[in-house]
This record gives C-alpha cells, structure tokens and sequence, in this order.
C-alpha cells in the first residue's frame, strides 16, 4: 500500500496537469505536511507530475530525511528561494510554476518571477486545500486521539472544581493535563469565560475568579500526530438565574437537532440554519452570532466554513464542529461544540464528554 503522501502527491499531480502547470510550488506549513510529512519550519515543496521534492536547510537536514516520505530532500541554503527556482524551472517542463496565492508574500512573488525569468508563475488558490478537506483513516484516528485527549483532561480539571479559582489557572490545567495525557500542544488557546464573560465567544482568561452559581464556558483542543481536535462544554457553578438555565437548554435543543441533519449532501449554509432556525424559534435568534462551525485536520480551522451564505456541499470524510451559542451580554453565555467526521453510513461523534448542564463546584 502507498504511503498517503504519496497518493496526495499524486491527486496534486493530476490537478496539476488538468489546469496546465508543470508543477506547484507548495509553501504553506500545513500543506507541505500534509503532502511530504515534514514539520520543519523552513521548508517548500515542489509537486510535479515527474516526482516531488523538499527542500530545506541544514537545520533540519536529519529531521526532514526521518520526516519525509515520497520526495526528494535536498538541502539548500538558509534562503531556499534561489534553490526553489532553479529547481522548479528543471521540473516545469515548459509549464507555468505554480504558487499558493494565499501564502505567498508579495516581496516573495516578485523574488521569484525575477530569479524564474521566462517561466510564468501562476497564482492558485486551493489546490491543496482541497485534497485536505477530506480525511483519510489515518488523519481520523489521529484526530480521535486528540478529542479524546481533551475529553479526559476536561474530566481531570473539573473532578477538582473550579469555583474560586481564576480562569488563567483552570486555562493552565487544562492545558497541563493535555499534554500529561498525551497532547503535543494545544491546538489553540484554551477559553475559560465564567460569568457575563461567557458572553464572549473569544474572552481571553485571566485573572478573574470563577464565580458560583453562573455558567463557564469552555472551549479547548488537543493536537495529536499533528492533527487537531475541538471541543466545547459549558457548566454550571451552582443554581443557576432561570435565563442562563434556559439558554443552556435552548443551546443544547439547537446542537442536537444539528447533530441530527448533519450528513453529506447537505449545504453547510443549510445545516448553520437548523441551529440558528432552533435558537430563534426559542427566541434568542439575535444572540447567536457566529457561524455553526468549521473545518478542523492540520489546523484547527480549515474548509469547510459552516456558516450562513456557504455554498459548499457537505461530504462524507469531512471532519466539521457542531457548536451554536447563546450569549446574553452582561448576564453569560453557553457555547456547546463536538467535533464530528461525516460519513455515508453515519456520522463519527468524536468529542464525548457529556453536554446536558452539570453542576461543578
């Protein structure tokens, strides 16, 4: 069996020869990941139909040859832009070089048309991206792996309580027990938001102490084998004002009936309406901002946006999060988010944690 870069570099190939390139210059970190398996930080792929290389410098000259699978390594200068042009104008045969507009400086863009000379550069968009946005076995179980991670270091910080102590320092556990559970890091910045802080989808934690008897929302992910995961829960402290104990429910109502629609075929702007559709009929439509959710693999947010106005259908191997809120300026908010891979046959739910509101001291 080939090795996955292998097959990706192949699908890129094929991509390639359809829209008349010669080969791809591939510059974004995820991308050249995913397509040679090296985690470097300097280092630029070339994709062809003849083959493909990575080239890097002597930094990472052992990690990248341990690193890289179905690609040349070759080992240039700090600056690899002048190696990257000899060696691309070699593989182009005749064709256009093309590169990823959307990560290419344009202080870069014009280096390299100069040093390319008469080969034209042709700017793309999402070739790459696209190959990604659907996930093979591997880059699922790694991403369960991840999910899993965060479901029991969420279990660890709150089997300890979280009443009286700052936000900051919950944030800092969570995180500890990620990466005691296995995590290479998070995949973004933990959010612990208590109180009408909640209210705030991005609040950053600080020093703010963690009230009784409101709801704390938090939202954290885990990166495993390079893949990331994300997940969203919000508890309770205590009894709870009647408002923020309805929100939750309304919440909870609007991202199960998204659970419940979400399969390939539908839109991701059809799927974002059942949730928003739900959180209105309760009342709260104006309190639900945010899109419903995202693509998650490499990066923790990727294609596709499921969002109101996205075209994009909906297809089996994508990996999406199902996480509408309801935020009450000034009173608190609830966000609840799973992570879930689409599938033909039904869909994997890889967060597990438990979501019907719970009491946590």
């Amino acid at each position: 069996m080939r090795a996955p870069q292998v097959a990706r570099q192949a699908r890129l190939a094929g991509e390639l020869a359809a829209r008349g390139l010669g080969v791809m210059l591939v510059t974004g970190t995820a991308n050249v990941r995913y397509l040679t398996g090296y985690v470097g930080s300097n280092g630029i792929a070339l994709v062809a139909p003849s083959g493909a290389v990575l080239l890097t410098d002597s930094r990472y000259a052992v990690s990248a040859r341990e690193q890289v699978t179905g690609a040349e390594v070759v080992i240039g200068g700090r600056d690899l832009l002048a190696d990257v042009a000899a060696r691309a104008a070699e593989m182009a045969g005749g064709g256009a070089v093309g590169v990823e507009a959307e990560d290419m400086t344009l202080a870069r863009h014009g280096r390299l048309v100069e040093l390319l000379g008469d080969v034209p550069v042709t700017p793309t968009r999402g070739l790459v991206e696209d190959l990604r946005v659907i996930k093979d076995a591997g880059e699922v179980a790694a991403m369960r792996e991840a999910a899993a991670v965060v479901d029991r270091a969420l279990e660890t910080v709150l089997a300890r309580g979280i009443v009286g102590r700052t936000e900051g320092r919950v944030a800092f556990a969570l995180l500890e027990a990620m990466l005691d559970g296995g995590a290479e890091g998070p995949s973004f910045a933990t959010i612990v938001a208590s109180g009408p802080r909640g209210a705030r989808p991005h609040h950053v934690p600080g020093s703010e102490v963690i009230p009784a008897d409101t709801l704390v929302v938090i939202d954290m992910g885990a990166i495993v084998g390079g893949y990331c995961s994300d997940m969203t829960r919000t508890v309770a402290t205590g009894d709870l004002p009647p408002r923020l104990a309805e929100i939750h429910a309304v919440c909870l109502a609007a991202q199960e009936a998204s659970l419940a629609a979400a399969r390939p075929g539908i839109s991701a702007s059809e799927l974002d309406g059942v949730a928003r559709a739900s959180i209105a009929d309760a009342g709260y439509g104006e309190h639900f901002g945010h899109g419903l959710g995202h693509g998650v693999g490499l990066d923790i947010h990727e294609r596709p946006g499921v969002r109101p106005g996205s075209s994009e259908m909906l297809r089996a191997g994508m990996a999406v999060t199902i996480e509408p809120g309801v935020y009450l300026e000034g009173e608190g908010g609830v966000r609840i988010e799973d992570l879930v891979v689409l599938g033909d046959g039904g869909n994997e739910v890889l967060s597990t944690s438990p979501k019907e509101l719970r009491r946590v001291d």
